[in-house]
């Protein structure tokens, strides 16, 4: 494996040495960015690392698993409306998962569920059929909405609220979707919810 250097100057000399990863140089400066080396290891050269959960030495060099992939896509396959499906919660169910890497998306619950902090990105599509009524579908980060959607055309028989955002999100935070206003009768089938981590914090 070819050694890695972070870029500029160089202050410290580590070999980071994991159980299932190969050998790894590297050479680091204080404010340098993270660095995916070739094999399983993820080397951030940096004197102040965050405690999110990474191998840390008393160099101050982070290593972290790359193989630590976060990405779910759920969807609706039928137009049975759950019993969970109630005025309380008001909480978007699916059935059918199509990618769960990590498997931080609890299906029966429909909720994902961060393993740590970072940028996410998160997109939705539910379709309401023509019951002549206005839906608006909030994307929840915990119990706070974030960004909403709307379908309100009367003159079509199936149409869809649909939108997408990125987030910094927290470790253990919880995302989901939620029925604000109207009715989802009849069911929401062909409906989808994904998301994926885009780079860790």
């Amino acid at each position: 494996m070819v050694p890695a250097r972070c870029p500029g100057p160089c202050a410290i000399l580590a070999l980071v040495l994991l159980l299932g990863c190969d050998v790894a140089f590297c050479l680091g400066q204080n404010d340098s960015e993270p660095i995916v080396l070739e094999g399983k290891c993820l080397v951030v050269c940096d004197s102040n690392p965050s405690s999110d959960g990474a191998v840390t030495s008393s160099l101050g060099i982070s290593v972290r698993s790359a193989g630590a992939k976060v990405a779910f896509s759920a969807v609706r396959g039928t137009n049975h409306e759950p019993s969970d499906m109630s005025n309380t919660s008001m909480t978007i169910y699916f059935d059918q998962v199509l990618v769960n890497i990590g498997n931080h998306f609890d299906l029966k619950a429909s909720v994902f569920q961060a393993p740590r902090r970072g940028i996410y990105s998160f997109s939705f599509h539910v379709v309401k059929v023509y019951n002549r009524q206005t839906i608006q579908v909030n994307l929840m980060q915990n119990d706070y909405p974030v960004i909403s959607a709307f379908a309100g055309d009367q003159d079509v028989t199936r149409e869809a609220a649909s939108n997408g955002v990125l987030l910094m999100v927290e470790r253990e935070d919880r995302v989901s979707l939620k029925l604000e206003r109207g009715t989802l009768m009849g069911g929401w089938k062909y409906s989808t919810f994904s998301g994926f981590l885009v780079f860790p914090l």
